[in-house]
């Protein structure tokens, strides 16, 4: 593990009796009257909770996560009550991502609070009242003014509310005698700006206090628990690792997931008739199960799900409608409780998400959870499935509904990974310079700092380990007004004093207020208006989905397609095409991308497939298949007759070392495509395609238009005749091979829609442009505006922070530059190989997904399906007459 001394890892479950002989007399008889037993976290956490190690506890949701953690420091808060020595002053510190889950956390808390000092008053021992209390955006200031006077002893809040408390003058020293942090779904926090912005917190909190934080990770299902444990911890001075105990329950309850399809032929029914099949599907498992918890990947989806299950309930007279219910992030607060709660008191049998009740929501018993199609990553699955089964004994029972042959190789393998625990790695964000800039303006607010001072705290946090100091010094001579008469016309002022001659920096006048109001890591979304050329308005879309437009992409809004022309702050225009295929379908932004980890998976099982129907025929090939992955048959001949028409059509099955480069001329829409079968995921695809369109484009001199799926991507090129020959092909896999990478991508993305809406991000968080100023919110579109701007002022300046880590979000965070160089590296050692062929005729079999990619709008379903049965039917003519 990467420069952190983790004490060990644990796995191995203590006796019952060892970890009661722990906790005072009080606690056990508390525990023992309310409780049967420990669960196997709690068993292997509390220990080395009570030593005071750090401790990261990774099981599955329902497995007692939270007492484990909190059971070991109440338990040490009452000693310290018994001896008289609890003041007024915060010492333990609970921290979660999820606002609208603190209320119920301080009433689970209060359950053993208040429990163990009613036992211990039976034994005649008189305990002090433990306070919990919250501090979040909603307290309000007359609550904050209470915790003055009458501190909690246990706080309960999130990483952006603890970063304001941090400066607070007055609740800053009620913080200073804090001991533990408590730090609720690290898993969620990791891999996102704010748990860098949470790691900065911790260290500046550990630079307040006279001793070393206790921190506790709480963490569902995630890998590699090492490098969690690097975030969760940090380092000591001088890049010192501290030590860390990870508690391994990840896979002690059992789990069981079954692949499903469909009892219909998916490849030749109607849209129509393989919908009417999910749904009976679906009917079934809802029947067979008290409570089923089914996950879809989008928003809509999740919402037409529910619309389509009650109307077959209330038809069919077998459940009330009202027993169906949505829950996802676009609900409303009240409507999420009352759904919640209603699943809590057993009033529903089924309740539909996209990806809200991933996270540690209370929810209650669920017995099965459903995912309608493939979850992209075998983490997700298992955190998902992990969601049902009343105990820690109890069998998480998951079912996966697979409806095309793409979709039914991806899941079948993620299933089998997840019955051998192969999880994917999480990544945790290098050094992001926004939130860094954030910071030291909050540092400066505390007091006047050494800048080597600051910079060695700073790089006590994992994320920013290798924070240079020249980087460091870029973001301090931004934030002092270095370029501030450059950046006049944006009004963005400098945030903080800079003491040259000290090498100090310290607090600026007036700063305070804009800090309070305008920092945190989430950025503000909106609704961007679309107008046709004549200025005629036609809808909205979302600002996550126009990031990924580019100028020619087809989409569909209010069921006609558009052709996106340019944007201009909160502005789209489009000209309205007909006879045009979609390249974007409406729901890309909300949809998950399949993880590099499991996306190679996938790949290699195609190869493995592959070789079988070379080794045993097709026959064999169905059986090793299902009885080797535990599929049914019927799944299995889908899958491997996938592989044998892919492998007669073309002679080549791309998997994790073969890369197929198909060239196809579409004579329906006059443009030539390169199809390029990389299975490595979206987010590598993603960097892949803009660099290799960018080379494409400079070797043409046309404008080339991307598509990026999962399992790889096209270049499209407008055109009566073919442009990719063999001779412009090879050269620009030459190119790419040789090509530094995120050289090339920073010219791709110079003007592209998603690096002027990621600039705004990163801005904002900056404090170069501000949500909130004296009070009043800025609309999203005057910051657009603005930030479109200074874009432009700030490329004149060399290293820009803010513009640097504008690029570094798309290359490393949206896309995945990291692995998409590993593969060009391997691909240039010659270790993959890439196969060039032209098609006469239609696309390759594997190609088809691709091909018909912007169709997957609900309202072109129908015209997707019959693509697909006319490709794939033509494939069948042409693989007839090679063999007559």
């Amino acid at each position: 593990m990467e420069g952190c001394a983790v004490v060990k890892v644990v796995a191995e479950v203590p006796r019952e009796d060892e970890v009661l002989s722990l906790l005072r007399e009080y606690t056990v008889a508390w525990f023992k009257r309310t409780f049967r037993s420990f669960t196997p976290s709690q068993l292997m956490a509390i220990p080395y909770i009570k030593q005071g190690l750090n401790v990261l506890i990774s099981s599955p949701t329902g497995t007692g996560k939270t007492l484990a953690a909190f059971l070991p420091i109440v338990d040490g808060l009452y000693r310290l009550g018994e001896l008289g020595q609890i003041q007024d002053s915060v010492y333990a510190v609970y921290i979660s991502p999820l606002r609208a889950l603190n209320n119920d956390i301080v009433k689970n808390l209060r359950k053993p609070i208040d429990g163990i000092r009613e036992v211990a008053l039976g034994m005649g021992i008189e305990l002090p009242e433990l306070r919990v209390k919250v501090r979040t955006s909603d307290t309000l200031p007359s609550e904050k003014q209470k915790m003055l006077k009458e501190p909690p002893h246990i706080l309960v809040t999130t990483p952006e509310s603890l970063a304001i408390a941090l400066v607070a003058p007055r609740f800053r020293e009620k913080l200073s005698g804090v001991r533990w942090v408590v730090v609720d779904e690290v898993h969620e926090l990791a891999s996102s700006k704010r748990g860098a912005h949470l790691s900065l917190t911790l260290e500046r909190l550990e630079e307040l206090i006279p001793w070393e934080l206790q921190r506790i990770g709480l963490s569902a299902t995630i890998a590699p628990l090492e490098v969690v444990a690097q975030f969760l911890v940090g380092y000591r001075s001088s890049l010192e690792p501290r030590d860390c105990v990870v508690v391994d329950a990840r896979f002690l309850k059992p789990m069981e997931v079954d692949v499903l399809c469909p009892k219909v032929d998916i490849i030749r029914d109607s849209a129509e008739v393989v919908n009417e099949a999910i749904y009976q599907e679906l009917k079934k498992i809802v029947l067979r199960h008290r409570t089923t918890l089914v996950f879809t990947n989008t928003r809509s989806s999740t919402e037409r799900v529910v619309f389509k299950l009650r109307k077959i309930f209330e038809k069919e007279g077998v459940l009330d409608a009202d027993e169906v219910e949505a829950h996802h992030s676009s609900l409303s607060r009240e409507l999420r409780l009352d759904v919640e709660n209603k699943l809590k008191n057993g009033d529903l049998r089924a309740i539909v998400s996209s990806t809200s009740l991933e996270l540690g929501v209370d929810i209650g018993h669920i017995d099965a959870v459903v995912l309608l199609s493939s979850p992209k990553s075998v983490t997700r699955l298992i955190q998902r499935v992990g969601r049902s089964g009343h105990s820690i004994s109890d069998v998480s029972r998951g079912y996966i509904v697979a409806v095309d042959r793409d979709d039914l190789v991806e899941v079948t393998v993620l299933a089998k990974l997840s019955r051998e625990r192969k999880l994917d790695s999480v990544r945790v964000l290098r050094k992001p310079l926004d939130i860094l800039a954030q910071h030291i303006v909050g540092m400066s607010l505390e007091r006047k700092w050494k800048l080597r001072e600051a910079y060695e705290v700073i790089r006590r946090s994992y994320n920013y380990r290798e924070l240079s100091w020249g980087e460091f010094m870029r973001v301090i001579e931004y934030l002092s007004g270095k370029h501030e008469d450059v950046l006049l016309t944006t009004r963005t002022y400098s945030k903080i004093r800079y003491y040259e001659d000290e090498e100090a920096f310290g607090k600026k006048r007036g700063v305070r207020a804009i800090y309070y109001l305008n920092s945190g890591a989430i950025p503000d979304e909106a609704k961007i208006r679309v107008f046709t050329e004549d200025g005629r308005y036609v809808g909205d879309l979302e600002e996550e989905f126009v990031e990924y437009l580019e100028p020619g992409d087809v989409f569909v809004l209010g069921g006609r397609t558009f052709q996106f022309v340019k944007s201009s702050a909160m502005r789209v225009v489009a000209r309205k095409v007909e006879h045009q295929k979609p390249t974007v379908p409406s729901w890309f932004s909300e949809m998950l991308p399949l993880s590099f980890d499991s996306a190679i998976e996938v790949a290699k099982f195609r190869g493995h497939v592959s070789r079988m129907i070379d080794s045993v025929g097709l026959k064999r090939a169905v059986r090793e298949v299902s009885i080797g992955y535990g599929v049914d048959e019927r799944v299995a001949k889908y899958i491997v007759d996938y592989v044998y028409e892919q492998k007669e059509y073309v002679g080549v099955v791309p998997d994790e070392r073969v890369f197929l480069v198909e060239m196809w001329y579409d004579d329906a829409s006059y443009t030539d495509n390169l199809i390029f079968h990389t299975l490595l995921g979206r987010r590598v695809n993603d960097a892949l395609a803009r660099a290799t369109a960018l080379l494409a484009s400079d070797l043409i001199d046309v404008n080339v238009r991307i598509t990026v799926t999962d399992n790889g991507f096209i270049l499209t090129a407008p055109s009566k005749h073919v442009l990719f020959n063999d001779e412009v092909v090879h050269r620009v896999l030459s190119d790419l091979k040789n090509c530094q990478l995120r050289e090339l991508l920073r010219r791709a993305l110079r003007r592209s829609e998603i690096l002027k809406r990621r600039f705004r991000h990163c801005a904002e968080r900056a404090l170069a442009l501000l949500r909130n100023y004296r009070g009043e919110e800025t609309s999203v579109s005057r910051r657009q505006v603005n930030a479109e701007t200074l874009i432009r002022i700030v490329e004149t300046i060399e290293e820009f922070p803010i513009l640097e880590e504008a690029y570094r979000e798309v290359m490393e965070d949206v896309m995945d530059v990291e692995d998409a160089e590993r593969i060009l590296n391997s691909m240039k050692a010659g270790d993959i190989m890439v196969k060039l062929m032209r098609v006469r005729g239609p696309p390759s079999p594997f190609a088809h997904s691709m091909v018909t990619h912007g169709y997957s709008d609900v309202i072109l379903m129908e015209d997707r399906k019959k693509l697909l049965l006319k490709l794939y039917e033509e494939v069948l003519r042409k693989m007839s007459e090679k063999v007559t």
